[in-house]
């Protein structure tokens, strides 16, 4: 490949993944409130959702998204169903009540965080 080419390909990935790596503490977070607006999502469903949501700006891999997964599952947060689609599997993630009362805290915590990184930045 160009020299040229590889460069700016580069400069792409590492920017990407400075990007991802600041949403990359709150994925759990993520994951849960995305839960919270819908009845059940499949994991691709998820990825989407959170792209199109951050126009793009969060792109969230399969490498993040399916540990955190099953953690949250580990953990009662969330619980699972495999539903056949077209004649394939296609495994769904819903919140328990343990995971939505974690969202509910868990967004109240954000919000707050949020809110002061705005008043601090806008000094």
């Amino acid at each position: 490949m160009h020299k040229k080419i590889m460069h700016k390909f580069a400069m792409y990935i590492n920017h990407s993944m400075k990007k991802n790596s600041l949403y990359k503490g709150t994925l759990q977070n993520i994951i849960l409130k995305l839960l919270s607006k819908e009845v059940k999502m499949y994991g691709y469903q998820i990825t989407q959702r959170a792209k199109e949501l951050t126009l793009g700006e969060l792109e969230m891999t399969e490498g993040a998204l399916y540990p955190l997964l099953h953690k949250l599952e580990s953990d009662g947060m969330i619980t699972s169903e495999i539903q056949k689609i077209n004649g394939r599997d296609r495994k769904y993630y819903l919140l328990t009540e343990k995971g939505k009362k974690q969202q509910a805290e868990q967004e109240t915590e954000m919000k707050s965080y949020l809110l002061n990184l705005q008043t601090i930045f806008n000094i």
